[in-house]
């Protein structure tokens, strides 16, 4: 708790903190509820084709489908904040004012878990309203709630990969040009090319993509559900493949503050 406290003390007046996090608190409702109030209508306008989707148990899947998007703000933060640690000097600071390298370390570790069990609190909170504005009924608040323990293990494996990125390049620019390369072109080009040679869904398995298959896009799950397809591996394979990722994040990462010099 200490070390997370002093985080908080160097983070609080940081402007990018402020604006990145906002950015994914702020749009992420703003977003939904342009959908759910009804941009897409069918029937003179007065149904909303999507409105079910934020209804109660649809509404966490759906609405963490939207927020594995919108969680790239808070890995460009996690970026931001730590390369610039090492571009203005600080974490030397920190560790000649008495801290060894792993607690610098850890306290970059505690900011990524608090952001994850923030956003997964928010994401319970925004899904609530949503539910409870369609059904009336709290009996949905804690139904089917699993899709809220996927995205926080999504949002490790996002933030913890962002995390091992910047302690790796310690450039926040090329850091985070890095991570949306791999992000947006390099797992979305190589996991079906892997699926299509080996025939199979080994591909799925890939660091980000194993948390990606937790939250599917909805209309395409509601597509499945009605074909009564089963296509790749259950959500247990997909959690328990991110959760080791997230541990090889988090042994890189310490491997390198031990053996990289300031």
């Amino acid at each position: 708790m200490n070390l997370l406290f002093i985080e908080w003390l160097k983070i609080k007046r940081y402007r990018s903190f402020w604006i990145l996090s906002g950015l994914f608190l702020v749009l992420l409702p703003l977003w939904n509820y342009e959908i759910y109030s009804g941009v897409l209508k069918m029937g003179g306008g007065n149904i909303n084709i999507l409105s079910q989707a934020y209804s109660f148990p649809e509404v966490w899947g759906n609405l963490g489908w939207w927020a594995s998007i919108f969680i790239i703000f808070l890995a460009i933060l996690v970026i931001t904040l730590t390369c610039n640690e090492f571009s203005f000097r600080t974490h030397r600071q920190n560790i000649i004012d008495g801290w060894n390298r792993l607690e610098f370390y850890h306290a970059k570790v505690l900011l990524v878990l608090s952001l994850s069990v923030g956003t997964t609190i928010f994401m319970y909170l925004l899904g609530s309203i949503f539910g409870l504005s369609i059904s009336g009924s709290v009996s949905g608040l804690f139904s089917d709630i699993a899709p809220l323990g996927y995205f926080f293990v999504l949002s490790l494996n996002y933030l913890g990969a962002a995390l091992f990125i910047a302690l790796w390049i310690r450039k926040g620019g090329m850091a985070i040009s890095l991570f949306l390369f791999y992000t947006m072109i390099v797992e979305a080009a190589l996991a079906p090319l892997i699926n299509h040679f080996s025939n199979s869904k080994i591909g799925n398995l890939l660091p980000l993509q194993a948390s990606d298959e937790l939250l599917p896009f909805p209309l395409m799950k509601m597509a499945e559900n009605l074909m009564g397809a089963k296509d790749g591996f259950s959500p247990m394979v997909y959690v328990v493949t991110s959760l080791v990722w997230i541990s090889l994040y988090y042994f890189a990462g310490r491997r390198l503050m031990q053996q990289r010099d300031l």
